[in-house]
C-alpha cells in the first residue's frame, strides 16, 4: 500500500462550481489556496444551469419583492435572515461578476430579465439565451486563472476530511490511487449537490453528495436532508439523457399537455404552468398515472419558430441531436431530481459545527431556500454565500496558530486494506433505482422504510475504504440516500418539496427543521 504524501496550503477548497470558485477568489486575498475538482474545473452543476440567475435589478423589482418571493416558495421555511442577505447582497455580486467580464443578455444597452415560476417580477438574468450556469463558470475560471495565489488540482477526490480535537485540518484526498494528505488553516466544501442518487436526473456524473457524506461522517450537523427538489421538465427520450429543459421555458408561455393532447395543468393549480416546481411535478406525476403514460409534452409550437431557436438556443440544437425540432413538434419531458435544498448546516458566513470547516453553494445548507427553492436562486446563492464563506475562512483561519501547522506535520494515517466492491455498478443502478420509486415525489412510510431496510443492507459499504473514484462516489451515495431517507422518515408532514401521501397536510410541529449528525459510533437524530 502506497504511503501517504502529505502537502500543505493555508486554504483549501473542495469543489469548483460558482461557490467554490467564489470562495478561491475570496481566500486568495490572505494565502495560498488549493481547490480540488475530481474531474475538470468546469464539470459541476454549474455549468449546466440553463434558467438563470435571480437578482433585483430591473426597474420594476425592489429587493424586499424578492424577499418575499423567495420566503413564499421556500413555504415557511425559510431563515429570513439568510434570505435577506441573498437578495441585499446579490446585486453587487452581479455587478462584480458584470465588472469581470460576464456577458448577459440585453435589450439594447440594458440588461434583459425573464420571468419564471412563483416570480412576481422579471428578474431573471440570462447569458447566450439558455447557457447561463456556463457562462458564469468561464468568468470565474478566467478570473481563477489570473490569481497566482490558487493552485487548481484536477482528477483529486476528497477521501476524508481530517479532524483532529474538534477541528478540521484538512482533507485526505486521492489523485491517481495515491492518497495525498492537503493540510490547511480551514477548508471550504463546495462539492455541489446529490442528484445522482436518482435514477432519473438533471445533475451530472459528478453529483453524487460527496461533501454532504464526508461532512456527515466528520461530526458535522447535516439539516433538512428530506427536501429535495425535483425539476418538472427533463427531456424524455430513450435516445438522451434527462437534460434540463430550463424553468424559462414555462416562464416565456410553454405550454404542459398530456399524451391525449389536453393541457392538463388547470386541473391542479390555478397558476397553471407557473406554480412552483414541487407543485407541478407532482401535478405531471399524477397526470402520467392518471392517462397510463411515462411521460407528458412540453409545448413550445405557439411561441414561433424565429423566436425559440433565438431565446432557447441551447434547447433547440440539443433536442435536434437527438431528432427532435422543438419549432415543430411538442417536446416529451418528465420529473427528475434536480436540487438539495438540504444539506451541511451552516450560518450565514458558511461556519459549520466543526472548527475549521466551512460549506457554501448546494453542499450547504444556510435555510435560504427553505422547503422549495425559488428558481433560479441557486447560482445566486453561490456567488453570495461562496463569498461569505471564502471572507469568513480567511479571517478566522487566518487566526490560527503556527504551532497547528507544525503539528499537523506529524500527523500519521494508517495503512488501508485493499477492500473493493466486486458488484460496485450493480449496487449502484439498484440503489438509484430505489431512491426514485421509494423515496421520490411522492412518499409514504411503507416505501420509506422499505428503502430504509434496502439501504442498511449497504451499511458495511461506508464503513470501509476505497482507492478508486467509483467506489467512493458509491459509498458517499449511500451514505446520502440513508440521511434523505431518514430525514423522510422522520417529517410526518408535507411542506414544499417533501410530500407524504399519508401526511398530505402540514399538520402540527411542520415548522421544525429535521438535524442528522453522527458522533463516534452512534447517530444523533434531532427533531
Amino acid at each position: 500500500m502506497p504511503d501517504v504524501k502529505t502537502e500543505v496550503t493555508d486554504f483549501l477548497v473542495i469543489g469548483s462550481g460558482v461557490a467554490g470558485l467564489r470562495a478561491a477568489i475570496e481566500l486568495s486575498n490572505h494565502g495560498n489556496v488549493s481547490v480540488i475538482t475530481k474531474d475538470v474545473p468546469s464539470e459541476s452543476s454549474t455549468e449546466y444551469a440553463q434558467g438563470g440567475i435571480a437578482v433585483a435589478l430591473s426597474d420594476e423589482d425592489e429587493v424586499g419583492i424578492h424577499y418575499e418571493d423567495t420566503l413564499k416558495a421556500g413555504d415557511g421555511l425559510c431563515s429570513e435572515e439568510a434570505v435577506r442577505v441573498l437578495v441585499e447582497e446579490g446585486p453587487e455580486r452581479i455587478m462584480e461578476l458584470i465588472s469581470w467580464g460576464a456577458e448577459f443578455d440585453r435589450e439594447g444597452t440594458k440588461l434583459a430579465f425573464g420571468l419564471e415560476a412563483a416570480h412576481s417580477r422579471k428578474r431573471i438574468l440570462h447569458a447566450g439565451g439558455d447557457s447561463t450556469g456556463k457562462e458564469l463558470e468561464r468568468v470565474l475560471i478566467n478570473k481563477v486563472k489570473a490569481i497566482h495565489s490558487i493552485r487548481r488540482l484536477p482528477f483529486t477526490l476528497a477521501m476524508e476530511l481530517i479532524v483532529r480535537d474538534g477541528a478540521c485540518l484538512g482533507a485526505l484526498t486521492l489523485s491517481e490511487r495515491r492518497r495525498v494528505a492537503i493540510l490547511a488553516r480551514a477548508t471550504v466544501l463546495a462539492t455541489g449537490g446529490a442528484g445522482q442518487v436518482y435514477s432519473i436526473t438533471t445533475n451530472p456524473q459528478v453529483a453524487t453528495g460527496d461533501g454532504m457524506a464526508l461532512a456527515y461522517r466528520a461530526g458535522a450537523a447535516l439539516e433538512d436532508m428530506e427536501f429535495v427538489q425535483f425539476h418538472p421538465t427533463s427531456l424524455f427520450l430513450q435516445s438522451a439523457p434527462h437534460f434540463l429543459l430550463t424553468e424559462a421555458l414555462r416562464g416565456e408561455g410553454g405550454r404542459l399537455l398530456n399524451t391525449r393532447d389536453e393541457r392538463f395543468m388547470g386541473r391542479y393549480r390555478d397558476e397553471m404552468e407557473l406554480a412552483p416546481r414541487d407543485a407541478v411535478s407532482r401535478a405531471i406525476l399524477m397526470e402520467i398515472e392518471r392517462t397510463g403514460s411515462d411521460h407528458v409534452y412540453l409545448d413550445l409550437r405557439h411561441m414561433g419558430e424565429d423566436f425559440v431557436k433565438r431565446r432557447f438556443p441551447r434547447v433547440y440544437s440539443t433536442c435536434l441531436t437527438y431528432g427532435l425540432d422543438i419549432t415543430h413538434e411538442p417536446i416529451p419531458v418528465c420529473p427528475a431530481a434536480h436540487y438539495m435544498m438540504g444539506g451541511v448546516k451552516t450560518d450565514i458566513n458558511g461556519r459549520t459545527n466543526i472548527n475549521g470547516l466551512f460549506a457554501a453553494g448546494e453542499t450547504a445548507c444556510t435555510g435560504v431556500h427553505g422547503a422549495n427553492r425559488l428558481a433560479s436562486n441557486s447560482l445566486l446563492e453561490g456567488l453570495v454565500y461562496g463569498r461569505r464563506a471564502g471572507q469568513t475562512a480567511a479571517r478566522e483561519g487566518g487566526e490560527a496558530k503556527t504551532s497547528r501547522r507544525q503539528m499537523d506535520l506529524s500527523l500519521s494515517f494508517a495503512p488501508m486494506p485493499p477492500h473493493s466492491i466486486p458488484a460496485h455498478d450493480e449496487i449502484r443502478g439498484d440503489l438509484r433505482r430505489l431512491m426514485w420509486l421509494d423515496v421520490g415525489i411522492i412518499r409514504n412510510e411503507e416505501t420509506l422504510l422499505e428503502a430504509k431496510g434496502k439501504i442498511e443492507q449497504w451499511r458495511y459499504i461506508t464503513e470501509k475504504s476505497f482507492l478508486t473514484r467509483r467506489e467512493l462516489e458509491l459509498k458517499n451515495m449511500i451514505q446520502v440516500a440513508g440521511l434523505i431517507t431518514e430525514a423522510a422518515l422522520l417529517r410526518k408532514n408535507s411542506v414544499g418539496a417533501h410530500f407524504r401521501s399519508d401526511f398530505p397536510g402540514k399538520g402540527a410541529g411542520w415548522r421544525q427543521h429535521t438535524t442528522l449528525m453522527k458522533k463516534r459510533t452512534e447517530t444523533d437524530i434531532i427533531f
